[in-house]
């Protein structure tokens, strides 16, 4: 696609990348890896397939916004599954992104939901007031019983089964461990304490938003094993779901304010605990390598990026306590293991819980359908690949499933709620958290 004077209308995000456009071999060892071409069997459905749609409008064959690039677009989960079984290190995760820029212009004709999302993302998540107003309300609707209520009534389904499904996302996030939901444990240790390393954490929106028990699980497991935290207070969301969404612009106007707030301490680690955040924040190298001022502090900001699972694996962690004997397994997150690399880190923390009654669930490496909010945008295609991963959570028996994920924790939650399957969803750390409480490690008058 070109303008008249021959210059392709592209983002540069895609022109960067037209070599690995072209690199990819079309060998098709991505397709089995492919989640929604496993499901519904349409090579358009594909990486490979979408990537030829990519080339097709890059060499001016299909408009991008002709019906068959946009729903195909559309429908890919963006979980980056493909990337570790290509042979020829396409960045798929990168084109993805790049040519939904292409679609989220108001110029791209988009249903309600879409319309929705755009405005959301550029009227309320890029203004922090707006965004804390907004949580306060979610979590009064939780908190105040009323989301809760709306689904035991069935008023949620009535008003539509994406309504039901939204309410069931935001029970699902509520707390149900006794650390995590207790004002009553806070560290002994001093985290001022001389020869500590010093690590960053960033919070993240929801993380905070609906999920700031993990944060604070976060940061008592890190200074019970030897960690001074520290949290800059200017940070922002990390823009994942603008670069999800196409909103390239957006997810760089926040980038560039979390590069500023990290700034105070250039050296220390940044640490997440939600592997969509972590994979977003690795690829601030990639987003702001045209922006000249910002170019070699995102690279060094990259490169700071650690989840709290991948700090903790370079020393010895504390053993807690045992806890209850349920059976528990873990799930893990897609952009965990495809953009963070963090395989088998997550394993080990749950590890250090003595006696745990652990059962591995198959298909833990699958996306469970959540993908930032395509289990709102794309309802049909997110429950199918959730009903699968609920059919494996069946058969392992479990009654305890632990992902490093906000996003998965609300999905694999809400779709176990409303299939009445007795399954409690938390992250790695509020376990360990709750065994180094039970070990006697905090002490009462918690200032988290």
């Amino acid at each position: 696609m070109q303008d008249n004077r021959g210059n392709s209308l592209l983002p540069k995000a895609i022109l960067a990348e037209e070599q690995k456009l072209l690199a990819c071999v079309h060998c098709g060892l991505c397709l089995e890896a492919c989640p929604t071409y496993v499901l519904t069997g349409n090579e358009n459905d594909s990486p490979r397939g979408r990537i030829y749609l990519m080339r097709a409008v890059e060499e001016g064959r299909l408009a991008a916004n002709s019906p068959a690039f946009k729903l195909h677009i559309d429908r890919c989960l963006g979980c980056r599954a493909c990337e570790p079984v290509c042979p020829a290190g396409v960045d798929y995760g990168q084109l993805l992104e790049a040519s939904r820029a292409e679609l989220f212009g108001p110029e791209v004709k988009r249903g309600v939901t879409y319309r929705l999302l755009r405005l959301a993302l550029r009227h309320i998540w890029l203004h922090p007031t707006r965004l804390r107003f907004t949580f306060a309300v979610a979590r009064f609707l939780r908190q105040g019983g009323i989301a809760r209520g709306l689904l035991k009534s069935r008023i949620a389904r009535v008003i539509s089964r994406r309504f039901e499904f939204g309410m069931a996302l935001l029970v699902s996030s509520s707390p149900w461990l006794r650390s995590s939901s207790s004002t009553s444990f806070s560290l002994s240790n001093n985290r001022d304490s001389e020869g500590s390393a010093q690590v960053s954490l960033f919070l993240g929106c929801v993380g905070e938003g609906l999920f700031s028990r993990v944060n604070r699980a976060t940061a008592r497991v890190l200074e019970t094993n030897d960690f001074q935290v520290q949290i800059p207070p200017a940070q922002v969301c990390c823009g994942a779901l603008h670069a999800h969404a196409g909103d390239l612009d957006g997810a760089r106007t926040l980038a560039r304010q979390n590069i500023e707030a990290f700034s105070e301490s250039p050296d220390a680690p940044i640490v997440t605990n939600a592997g969509g955040c972590g994979a977003m924040l690795v690829g601030y190298e990639h987003l702001l390598e045209d922006d000249e001022p910002f170019r070699e502090r995102a690279r060094n900001f990259s490169r700071r990026i650690r989840d709290v699972s991948q700090l903790l694996q370079d020393i010895e962690i504390k053993p807690g306590t045992e806890l209850d004997q349920v059976a528990t397994t873990y799930d893990a997150s897609c952009h965990l293991i495809n953009g963070q690399h963090a395989g088998e880190a997550p394993l080990r923390l749950l590890k250090a819980i003595p006696n745990l009654k652990y059962v591995p669930l198959q298909g833990a490496d699958r996306c469970c359908g959540a993908a930032g909010v395509y289990n709102l945008l794309e309802p049909s295609m997110s429950r199918s690949i959730l009903n699968e991963k609920l059919s494996h959570i069946r058969a392992c028996g479990a009654e305890v499933l632990a992902t490093g994920n906000a996003g998965c924790q609300m999905q694999i939650g809400a779709g176990a709620r409303l299939e009445g399957l007795d399954l409690r969803v938390c992250h790695p750390i509020e376990l360990l958290d709750e065994s180094y409480a039970r070990a006697g490690f905090y002490s009462s008058g918690n200032d988290w």
